[in-house]
Formats: C-alpha cells, structure tokens, sequence
C-alpha cells in the first residue's frame, strides 16, 4: 500500500503538492471566515463545583458570570473612583457593578467586584482592555487602581509565535548541519508545517462542535512540528541511505516508503494510542485536547508518505547531487558506543537507573491545581491587583469559595454561623438571597487559592462541617467556586490515573509483543519510559511548583501530567520501535545478541540523536512563551525526549539488552501460535 501511495505521489507529483497547498489555504479561508469556540471550561458534569456553577446559571444569571475585581489603594475621597465605577457600567458586557467598596481593616485598599455577562474567555478581548483602561485612567494623584480576574489575565497575555518561530528555526539549524545542505534540510519542515497549518484550521472549525480550549492549538502546534519534522526526517534519511547506496531516485524513495514509512505509521499509530488513552479519564476538556493532538499526529503521518515523496521527485536531482557530494557516516562512533556499555553493563545500568530515580523524586510531592494571577509577572495588573489584595485582606481573598444553600431560607443564616467558626476561614461575606429558594455566602479562606490548605479546607467543608449543619436544618448545601473546581478537576485526574496507566501502556505493550514477539522487550520498554516520564515530571515540579531557576512557584497545571504522560509515552515508543527492530533484525540473521546491540546503535543512534534534538529544541523553544501552561509542556516534553534519546536509548536500553542476552527474544509457543504476524520494517533502517 506505501509503496502504491509513493508511486501516485511521485507519478503526480505536481497534482499532490497542489492538493496540499489547495487544501490549507481552503481549510484556513474557511476557519478564518467561521472562527473558533475554543471554552476553557474544566469543570466535571457532577462535581459539586459545577452543581454550584448550574444552580447560579438556571436561578440567579447575573451572578453566573465572571467577574473583574478593580482594587484601589490610597485617597478615593475627591469622587473619582464613583465617577469611573459608572463608566465602566455602562461599558458593553458588564452586567453589574458594586457601588460600594469594600474596605480593608486599615481603609487603604479597596475593592469593587465587576459582574461580566458571561464567561472570561466568551467576553471579547478588546472589551476587556476597555475596562481596564477606563479603570486605570482613575488613577494619579495618591490612587493607585489595578485589576484582577481570570479575563484580565487572558487580556494581558502576549500574541503567539515566538516560540514557534524559534523552535522551528532551531531544528533548521540542526537539519542543515546533519545533511549538509539547505534544501534537504527544508523539506522535512516544509513538510511538517503544511500538515500542522491544514491541521490548525480544522481544529478550529471543530471547536464549534467538540469541547476544545484556548490553549488546544499552541499544545497541537508543539506537538505536531516536532512528531511532523521527526517522521519527515526517519524517511527521508533512509532514502538518502538509499541513494547513497547506489539506487536511482524511484527506487529509493519507494524503498524508504515501505520501509522507513511503515516505522513512521507503527510510530504515529502508538501516539494515537497513547493520546486516546485520555479518554478513559472521562475529562470533558482533555477529551477534546486528545482528539485535537490525535488528528495532528495523523495528518502529519499522512504528509509525510504523500507530500514528502512528491517533493523529493520535484527536487530529486538536486538532492541527489548534494547527498552524493557529503561524506557518508558509518556508525562505526556507536557501534564502540555499544561495545563500551555491553562491557560494563550493571554500572551503566544502575548509575543510569539512579539518575532517572532521583530526577523523579520531586514529582512525588507535586501540587496539581491551576495556576492564578499570582503566578503572574510582577508587573501585570492581575499579578499587582492579587498582590494589593493579600495585602490589605489576607492571601483567601482571591480565591473565595461560594456556598450555596438551597431550601429554607433560614438555612443561609445558619450556613454562614457555622462557616465563620470554622478552623481555616478567614471570614464570611454577607449572606445573598439572588432568587426565592437559592441563597449564597462567600467563603473566604486564611491560605492562598495555590496552597494545599485551602484544597483541605474545600474537602473539609464537604465531608465534616456541611453535612451535620443540612442533618439539622434540612437544607441542601453546596461548595463551589473557582477554587473548588480546580480542587475537583486535580482530585478526579488522580482518582482516575490508575484506569489511564492501566490502558495506555497495556494496548502499547501488547502492540510491542505482536511486533517484536518477546515478552521482555515490551515490558522493558513500559517500565523505561515510566521512568522517563516520571523523570520530566520531577523536573517540571522543580521547576514550577519549588520556583527553580527563577520560575513562579506554584501548582503544576491539572492536565499537564497527564498530557505529557500520553504524548511522551508515545513518542517514546517511537525510538524504541526505530532502535529495537534493527536489534531485532540483526539478531534474526546472526542469532548473536551482543552483535545485534551494537549494531542497532550504530545503524539508528545518529538518527535517534538528530531527531531527539529537533524535538527537544521544537519544545524548548516554548519556554518563551508568555503562558505558565505553555512552559510547563514545553519542559516536560523536552525533558522527557532528552532523557530518553541519550540515557535511555544510549545507556539503559543497550546495557539491559546485554544482561538479556538471547533470553530477549523469547516468547511463549503457545502465545507465539495465537498471535498476528505484523513486520514494521521489510529491511533493516541502516543510515549510511
């Protein structure tokens, strides 16, 4: 079938490169003209968070939607501060205003709570930055005025690109020093950027008809540049293996179709499952995210047996001549490479086992939630608003719970007693009766919404205090808020990881058994990148959560771990699958297992090496990026394909295959009879 798609390709070479160009720019057209509805929503349907969210929604809607608090510090005596309030009133998407400021026990800071009409991210970007600037044109003359909120954190947040931008003019720099030549190195980009810009499109008209947040296109656009350049690259570095060889130019890019390619859609496919193991999870948002990164993967895999081939016919000769011109590698560096280790394997393996243990170490202390205004910039409103705040009314002020109580209205008053009493309260706001049947108090908490207090304070309140109160006065109480579904989100994502584990490495283990028919190596290969991920896990909470090199300490973003869980256990598989099938193909001719290690470094470590550095340089590159979320992937991705490129492949995975020895390939005759033959490569990938 690759070899037929290839022979189309080529044959049509012209026709496919038009498609694909037709292609994104009507998908692109067709997005820009119907927009997107990307919803940061991380609420779970059942929670007691998002009971709260339906009960203010259906019975009390000017109280459902987000707010803007305008804080203030200094002298509001001359009447500007009520002047402002009134211009921001009438300002489009404002559905109340307080006119008066609640005061700090010292009367300094001030603060006034702007009700939008609906959610932060639905309330349009410009319309934000008008209340902010009316609100900021109050201040001089001894008054200081911020704001804070979820919509002006995304208001403040930079345009992306640059990230992406640096990233992909890194792995420039790399394709061009690993060939040689400018154009050879262009094409497995060009290849990979039609395929995530068509993708791009797609995911935005599918945001109008699946659940799929804001920060769903940049994780896709990081995810597919580095997957679509690295296939792009396996492939075309056997067929220049192939030219190098001594094969004409058709001969070569079939062979490398059907051989390199086959890698390249067992590797895509293992992604995939890895990346729909999320769907276990039953997370609204992540299922979205899932499909989203899945079709990346796919498309990608796509261009690269279909677009790839008609560039390399469009511009063979002229490849053909600079990969002729450039000294071939022999692999002779990692074929001593593989002698050192096999020597000395229990060293290498348990020095290299100790560094992946104590790398993953910190992860176990890490604090899942979502980050707020205070791990912001310093010199942000919303980070500069928090800070006033804390200051003036104790670090729970920004982040309240909501309790709602539901029945006798006596409830309310009693509800609010017993809240006021309560270790870890701050203190109560005044009780709100927004409909007949409903009412609400504000919960303010003595910790910040970030500290593991107040996510035990929430559950608390739910299992110890409110439910003896409701015994007593026959009331239904709820606990809501923010910061109570951020607690409920992280809580379900822990509760639930087990079942995620449990089928993303259970199908890709199986996978690996089917394929290389032994039982130990796909154990092997569950059990190193575990340890890969647990080791970027360790370093993201270093980072992110300990305030390392300078990072906003706080919590490690509530889907990240699982996001990073998915895609590098995928991408894993992807250099497992490349450096095991040569093992396995040597060992099948000579039946020798130390020869069939070294080997297989030497025909795929260059490779390996070249693609992890793409793909770490790809992700890096997002530590620019002006979103917490956005670094925190980047980080863990590039650490995970880094360690696993130079400690895993280079280091454990040759040391274990030695110890093995020909014990590697075994597998059950029983099982061996049941089980389907499937060959990801019909010869061995040998880079030349």
């Amino acid at each position: 079938m690759l070899t037929r798609v290839a022979g189309w390709s080529r044959r049509h070479h012209w026709l496919a490169l038009v498609l694909w160009l037709v292609t994104l720019a009507g998908i692109t057209a067709v997005s820009q003209v119907v927009g997107s509805d990307y919803r940061d929503d991380h609420s779970l349907p059942g929670t007691e968070s998002a009971r709260v969210a339906e009960a203010l929604a259906g019975q009390a809607p000017s109280r459902a939607g987000d707010t803007v608090q305008i804080v203030f510090d200094g002298d509001t005596g001359d009447g500007r501060v009520a002047a402002m309030l009134t211009e921001v009133a009438a300002l489009p998407h404002v559905s109340e205003v307080e006119r008066e400021p609640v005061r700090s026990p010292e009367g300094s800071v001030g603060f006034v709570t702007v009700t939008l009409d609906g959610a932060a991210t639905d309330v349009p970007v410009e319309d934000v930055r008008r209340i902010i600037d009316t609100a900021k044109a109050a201040q001089g003359d001894g008054l200081r005025v911020e704001l804070g909120g979820e919509a002006v954190r995304g208001a403040e947040e930079s345009a992306g690109g640059a990230a992406e931008g640096a990233g992909m003019l890194a792995a420039l720099v790399i394709l061009v020093f690993m060939f040689g030549s400018l154009l050879a190195a262009a094409l497995p980009l060009v290849t990979a950027l039609l395929a995530v810009g068509s993708t791009l499109g797609v995911i935005s008209l599918a945001s109008w008809l699946v659940d799929l947040p804001s920060y769903a296109p940049p994780l896709m656009m990081l995810v597919g540049l580095g997957v679509g350049i690295d296939y792009a690259l396996l492939i075309f570095t056997r067929y220049r293996g192939e030219l190098r060889g001594g094969a004409d130019r058709d001969t070569a890019a079939r062979t490398a179709l059907d051989t390199a390619g086959r890698s390249v859609l067992f590797a895509g496919a293992t992604v995939m499952i890895a990346l729909l193991g999320l769907l276990a999870l039953g997370l609204g948002s992540l299922r979205g995210v899932a499909l989203a990164v899945s079709l990346t993967v796919l498309v990608t895999m796509v261009a690269s047996i279909t677009l790839l081939p008609a560039l390399l016919t469009l511009f063979g000769r002229r490849l053909e001549r600079s990969v002729l011109r450039r000294r071939r590698g022999s692999g002779e560096g990692w074929r001593r490479w593989g002698g050192v280790v096999q020597r000395r394997p229990w060293p290498v393996l348990v020095g290299s086992l100790a560094l992946l243990a104590g790398l993953s170490l910190p992860a176990l202390g890490m604090h899942l939630g979502f980050a707020d205004a205070g791990t912001e910039a310093p010199d942000h409103t919303s980070r500069q608003a928090y800070d006033l705040l804390a200051e003036g009314f104790g670090d729970g002020v920004n982040g309240p719970l909501v309790a709602v109580a539901e029945g006798d209205p006596a409830g309310l008053d009693a509800l609010a007693g017993e809240l006021a009493v309560t270790d870890g309260v701050a203190r109560v706001g005044e009780p709100l009766r927004p409909a007949d049947g409903l009412g609400l108090v504000l919960v303010y908490p003595d910790s910040s919404p970030q500290d593991e207090a107040t996510s035990e304070l929430v559950t608390r309140l739910r299992t110890e205090v409110v439910p003896p109160l409701a015994e007593r006065t026959g009331a239904t109480y709820l606990i809501g808020g923010a910061t109570a579904a951020a607690t409920d989100f992280a809580g379900a994502v822990g509760d639930r990881m087990p079942l995620f584990l449990l089928v993303v490495v259970g199908l890709s283990t199986v996978l690996l058994v089917v394929v290389f028919r032994s039982v130990l190596v796909p154990l092997k290969a569950a059990v190193l990148n575990l340890l890969s991920i647990g080791a970027s896990l360790g370093v993201v909470t270093l980072v992110f959560g300990e305030g390392w090199f300078g990072a906003q300490p706080g919590p490690v973003e509530a889907f990240v771990p699982v996001m990073i869980f998915a895609i590098v256990f995928g991408l894993s598989m992807d250099y497992e699958v490349f450096l095991v099938t040569r093992m396995h193909e040597e060992w099948r001719r000579t039946r020798d297992a130390a020869h069939a290690v070294r080997e297989g470094l030497a025909g795929t470590g260059g490779v390996i090496t070249a693609a992890a550095a793409i793909m770490v340089v790809v992700f890096g590159a997002f530590l620019l990026s002006p979103d917490r979320m956005l670094r925190q992937f980047g980080l863990g991705l590039a650490v995970a394909v880094l360690v696993d490129a130079l400690v895993i492949r280079c280091l454990v995975v040759p040391a274990v295959m030695r110890l093995f020895g020909a014990r590697a390939w075994w597998l059950p005759h029983w099982l061996e009879r049941r089980l389907p033959a499937v060959s990801v490569e019909r010869e061995p990938v040998v880079v030349r």
